[in-house]
């Protein structure tokens, strides 16, 4: 028997938060730390990636999202589509304490993709760059966060594995491990 994925925005919202504090329970952070995000809403509504969107799964995703990674002392960097290079909607507050440069876009529902409109709409003081180098990631729908990541992405399993329709994939970072057998490690950076 198929499952029924609940796609209502109270449920996608409370399962984004739910996932997100379950991975951040896993993840060694520090305030200012980014958190990044890439959210097909076509995919949370049961359709192919990038072929419909949804503004209403866009903004559950988001609040759950936000509310988070706020709470918790952290920057959100919502990733754009392929369209704009997966670029990435963050607070000007946050380009300027990690310095990164701004890149010339606005996104819209279909460049740049329903999530990332929805977090240009709602940032108090939004701007696009074209990377950051987040501790944490949520993947909903196959986005391809990757390239966001710090080195070395470690998947993470949480009681939730999908959001709506779309399949969730979660990973936090650690530091690369460097030297040979005879190293030793500093267990607080696992």
């Amino acid at each position: 028997m198929e499952e029924i994925r609940k796609t209502s925005p109270e449920a996608i919202k409370a399962d984004v938060a739910a996932a997100l504090n379950q991975l951040l329970d896993q993840t060694k952070y520090r305030p200012g730390d980014f958190v990044v995000i890439g959210c097909s809403s076509s995919e949370i509504i049961g359709k192919k990636i990038g072929s419909v969107g949804s503004m209403e799964a866009a903004a559950a995703v988001f609040e759950g999202a936000s509310e988070a990674v706020q709470a918790r002392g952290l920057f959100l960097a919502a990733q754009c589509c392929e369209h704009l290079n997966r670029a990435l909607v963050i607070e000007q507050t946050a380009a300027e304490w990690h310095r990164i440069p701004e890149v010339n876009a606005v996104p819209q529902m279909h460049a740049g993709g329903s999530f990332a409109t929805t977090a240009y709409e709602r940032m108090e003081e939004p701007v696009l760059v074209a990377e950051v180098s987040a501790v944490a990631g949520m993947d909903i729908g196959g986005t391809l966060i990757g390239m966001h990541m710090r080195p070395v992405a470690v998947p993470v399993r949480v009681d939730i594995d999908h959001i709506g329709e779309a399949i969730l994939i979660l990973a936090r970072s650690r530091a690369p491990y460097i030297g040979g057998e005879r190293a030793h490690y500093n267990d607080s950076l696992k």
